[in-house]
């Protein structure tokens, strides 16, 4: 399931799409504000619903309005089009967010309990996993996207459309393991939520972890079009360079846990903050075929990023508001972007791309020290036992 939602074959050839139909850089920008400000709003009562309505049927009924989001834009020709196909697939993605993490984290902690069912397992590996296959996912569709837009850009469209079928297919047939319902009412529930993320010091920044680095990179990957066209990259080039990204990151996260358990939190901390900076100054600086391959450090340090921050996250959380707590995360990451993003946009149309890159570099290099900083201080300053306990506790 997860394969197929994140075959994005459009994300490759997006911007152009929607300058085709006349919508400038700010007005791009504009509609992925609106994106992101539907998710703000729904992120957590659909994590909420999910996991006191079931995550299966949130999943659902995400996947049919992100199917229904496809299939409008197939016919999308304005900027109010563009607007009501980002909202339909907002409420879509916002279903799904979290939920699927937090399914995963309880179907294997329920077959670890299970005496009939031999499949015990680590759950960092779902991670790792999940994480790798929609890299995987996303380079196949660019590989497709690539060959689609050599005959025209709406057999992109149609064929995403497909794919989405093949999503909602997936996800209708999952199944979900036995979950005691909470019968506590809301005011104690959103107790609990507090207390999961506010008792723990190491949880809560790592959930800021996690928002300040999803948000450089999401800023980041709305630049990459139009530094492809700066570069003078054929349109049907777009789909094998962001098929390399993909792929990149894919392999990144797969490997993750043991470049993690190889190198230690520490290093691995310090070489996810130093990847995207890196990359930040080359294409801000630094043209051609230079550019583009020392742009690839920002999928690498994407990979091993959400593989080491959630998988931190999520071992520290019990299973009763996993999928609310994950959405907070994501709303944080959103909550950002309404108010980054449109500005970032009308920085590229009046300074350029790469000055506009560089500024990123800038903004996010002391954010990414402050977090690593107040990451390792805790981490020093929590015993191993606790850390184990944590483990045990996700498990249970």
């Amino acid at each position: 399931m997860a394969f197929f939602q994140n075959a994005m074959i459009i994300t490759a050839v997006f911007v152009p799409l929607m300058q085709r139909h006349g919508l400038s850089m700010a007005e791009v920008l504009q509609t992925q504000a609106w994106f992101a400000l539907i998710i703000a709003i729904c992120e957590v009562p659909s994590g909420y619903l999910a996991d006191c309505w079931g995550r299966k049927n949130t999943i659902q009924v995400g996947a049919l309005l992100c199917l229904l989001a496809f299939g409008w834009l197939i016919h999308a020709d304005s900027f109010a089009d563009f607007v009501i196909y980002e909202i339909i697939m907002a409420l879509g993605i916002s279903l799904n967010s979290g939920a699927d993490l937090a399914l995963l984290y309880d179907s294997q902690s329920w077959l670890n309990r299970s005496k009939k069912i031999q499949y015990h397992g680590d759950n960092s590996q779902h991670i790792t996993r999940l994480v790798s296959i929609e890299g995987f996912a996303g380079g196949f569709a660019a590989l497709l996207a690539g060959l689609l837009t050599l005959w025209s850009l709406d057999w992109v469209l149609w064929a995403q459309a497909f794919i989405s079928v093949l999503a909602l297919w997936f996800a209708l047939n999952l199944v979900e393991v036995p979950k005691i319902i909470t019968q506590h009412n809301h005011s104690e529930n959103f107790g609990k939520v507090k207390k999961a993320l506010m008792q723990d010091p190491l949880v809560w920044w790592t959930a800021i972890a996690i928002i300040i680095f999803s948000l450089s990179a999401l800023l980041t990957f709305w630049l990459y079009q139009k530094y492809w066209e700066l570069q003078g990259i054929p349109l049907h080039w777009f789909g094998y360079l962001w098929a390399t990204h993909c792929l990149v990151r894919a392999l990144s996260a797969r490997y993750a846990c043991d470049i993690e358990q190889w190198l230690g939190a520490r290093n691995v901390f310090i070489i996810i903050a130093l990847l995207p900076i890196i990359g930040l100054i080359a294409m801000g600086s630094i043209g051609g075929w230079l550019g583009l391959a020392l742009g690839l450090t920002v999928p690498l340090s994407r990979g091993l990023s959400l593989v080491v921050f959630y998988d931190a996250l999520n071992k520290r959380l019990d299973a009763e508001f996993r999928a609310t707590v994950n959405s907070l995360v994501s709303l944080g990451v959103r909550g950002l972007f309404i108010i980054s993003g449109p500005i970032l946009g009308l920085l590229v149309d009046y300074q350029g791309v790469q000055q506009s890159l560089l500024w990123l570099a800038l903004i996010f290099l002391p954010l990414f020290c402050l977090v690593l900083i107040k990451l390792l201080t805790h981490i020093r300053q929590q015993p191993v036992t606790d850390i184990t306990e944590s483990a045990v506790l996700a498990e249970q």
